[in-house]
């Protein structure tokens, strides 16, 4: 099976998007010059000299070419140190680092980038430092450092959200994010950034943008197994690509198309979508995706038992992801030998001989190269056959124990179970349950299409998900749209109140902000949550299905609790205030009755942040 097509996407990663946003917003909207006559008139000096500085920033923006991208930037850093015009001269160093990166020389481009924040923070221009720093977490991204590039898009995005006044680079900056996380297999954290990124494409209408998220989107989905929702997103990712010219991703995301029919075992539908890939990167002289979909090809083939074309494709694979290397080296070699020539030639004569020996030599060092060639090809084709087949028994296998033992218990109840082949129900002394609920859930339920409804509370509990994650809660369950965690077991801790606290103010606000930046066309909810503290006791039910939960009056008061809150308030008993009336502000409710509980004194936590 072809595990590696995650390597397409630091591919589509958008070094383009920011290349092309990540300056002057006011300059993107005006009328853009023609890079090549714009190059003509400034070699033949058919310019105001005042003007210099502004077009050698155009052309290093403007020029595809890396080599003359680098060429003008170098320029532009030399003439804005003379004239110490330091503005231009952090444009110069952000466009230095784009042509290393182009060039795939990522240690200089790194360099580029750092001294350009430098720049920015002598300037005290935040916007610029918080570019910089994206463009720093996305050259970390491609050279495979996931911890460094999170910190610096964190950071980058943070600032960007904080000055409001930059949406495009924001929504770009969390396109990124999310295509790193999606490459860690952090599904739920990319999707999320993914959502975000595309509500703000389409508040503006940033056609790229939205198709690029679409595109992202399928690709989280169809690593979710949920193949309809995949293509669905794919193809309406590709119909706007191929409108704005943008056919490199295309390529990709056919390639991905095929891969989802290829594990669903719908092999003709897949190799129409590969060749399709391959017939466009063809066209258009994408070596480094060409590469590529012959060996989605290759793997396809051999899936369908065709050992000819599935090593045909292999070697094409191998010759293609190599020919730049090739060309250059061959290049060097030429250079070598022509300098060779000019400086020890002798009389035509006295070399002959030597000549035609060394054309034969040549001639019998090709063929035996080419020979070589294909013996390698054909044993890594079969290396890489047996190696695939391989690691999909074992990643099955991995998978079926991990599902069971992971996703559905806490690690210290798995960790037991493992060991004791039971798990003994524990008594906790101090917890504190949180419940949730959708407002007007019902009413919703009843008219949106069951697909449109499971995607939109998904949405919502994932992100839910990684909220108690962060605060090392444990989540308990859900029933339909409730959600119920807890804090302070498996592992007591005396702090429970206060993370729960944390987590529930962090889901309040991120429900809100859904809200607000919603399409149209979207469903978002209000939002009731309850809070209560005391001791319950804690273990595993059932035999078969098996889950870990909780009982005791404590999960039933807090269930009252949240019942008896209201729309986007975060309500807590006397018993959980009294835990946290040093660290937060609240409004008291009096006693309020529950059902079968009587009165019970309650309050509204306060965000202290909120003003």
């Amino acid at each position: 099976m072809f595990k590696k097509l995650n390597l397409f996407y630091k591919s589509i990663k958008i070094a383009l998007f920011l290349g092309i946003f990540c300056f002057n917003i006011n300059y993107l909207k005006a009328q853009v010059v023609n890079a090549d006559s714009l190059e003509q008139k400034y070699l033949k000096n058919q310019f105001l000299v005042n003007k210099e500085l502004s077009i050698l920033r155009s052309l290093s923006r403007e020029l595809k070419n890396p080599q003359k991208k680098l060429k003008y930037s170098l320029l532009l850093i030399n003439k804005s140190k003379k004239l110490d015009s330091v503005y231009y001269l952090y444009d110069a160093f952000m466009q230095k680092g784009n042509a290393y990166r182009l060039k795939s020389d990522l240690t200089k481009a790194l360099e580029s980038f750092f001294e350009a924040a430098n720049i920015a923070q002598q300037l005290d221009s935040v916007r610029e430092v918080a570019l910089a720093k994206i463009t720093v977490g996305d050259v970390y991204s491609i050279m495979g450092n996931h911890n460094n590039s999170v910190k610096y898009y964190e950071d980058g995005i943070n600032v960007l959200r904080e000055i409001k006044t930059d949406s495009i680079n924001l929504a770009s900056a969390l396109l990124n994010a999310g295509d790193e996380y999606f490459n860690e297999g952090k599904y739920d954290t990319a999707m999320n950034l993914f959502y975000e990124s595309s509500l703000i494409c389409n508040l503006i209408d940033f056609k790229i943008g939205k198709a690029y998220n679409l595109g992202n989107i399928g690709m989280v989905y169809a690593k979710q197994n949920k193949p309809k929702l995949a293509e669905a997103n794919i193809n309406e990712a590709i119909a706007i690509l191929e409108g704005e010219k943008d056919y490199y991703p295309i390529s990709v995301y056919l390639d991905f198309v095929a891969e989802i029919y290829l594990n669903n075992k719908k092999y003709s539908l897949a190799l129409n979508y590969s060749k399709k890939s391959l017939e466009l990167a063809k066209k258009y002289q994408l070596k480094d995706q060409i590469s590529k979909a012959n060996l989605m090809l290759s793997n396809i083939y051999e899936n369908l038992d065709n050992a000819e074309e599935s090593l045909y494709h292999y070697k094409e694979y191998i010759t293609f992801k190599d020919s730049v290397s090739n060309i250059s080296s061959v290049q060097k070699i030429a250079n070598l030998r022509t300098e060779y020539e000019v400086s020890k030639k002798q009389i035509e004569v006295d070399l002959f001989k030597q000549q035609k020996e060394n054309e034969r030599v040549v001639s019998l060092s090709i063929l035996g190269g080419l020979f070589l060639m294909s013996l390698i090809a054909f044993g890594l084709y079969r290396r890489n056959r047996f190696i695939n087949k391989t690691r999909k028994i074992i990643d099955e296998e991995k998978e079926k124990s991990d599902k069971l033992l992971r996703n559905i218990l806490p690690d210290e109840i798995a960790e037991e179970l493992k060991i004791y082949n039971k798990v003994e129900a524990k008594r906790y002394e101090s917890v504190t349950v949180l419940f949730t609920d959708f407002k007007e859930f019902t009413k919703y339920s009843k008219i949106l299409s069951p697909e449109k409804l499971v995607e939109t509370v998904d949405m919502y509990f994932s992100e839910f998900d990684r909220i108690i994650e962060k605060y090392n809660l444990e989540k308990i369950k859900t029933i339909g749209d409730a959600y119920m965690c807890a804090g302070g077991l498996p592992i007591p801790s005396e702090n429970h109140a206060e993370d729960v606290a944390k987590a529930a103010i962090e889901i309040k606000n991120f429900v809100k902000k859904v809200k607000q930046m919603h399409g149209v066309n979207e469903v978002r909810f209000d939002i009731k949550l309850g809070m209560h503290s005391g001791p319950v006791v804690a273990g595993i039910v059932g035999q078969n299905k098996f889950s870990y939960d909780i009982w005791g009056d404590t999960v039933n008061v807090a269930s009252r609790i949240e019942s008896s809150s209201e729309s986007g308030k975060i309500n807590v008993s006397q018993t959980t205030f009294e835990l946290l009336k040093n660290l937060y502000s609240f409004e008291e409710r009096g006693e309020i009755s529950i059902k079968n509980g009587g009165e019970i004194k309650m309050y509204f936590l306060n965000d202290n942040n909120e003003s």
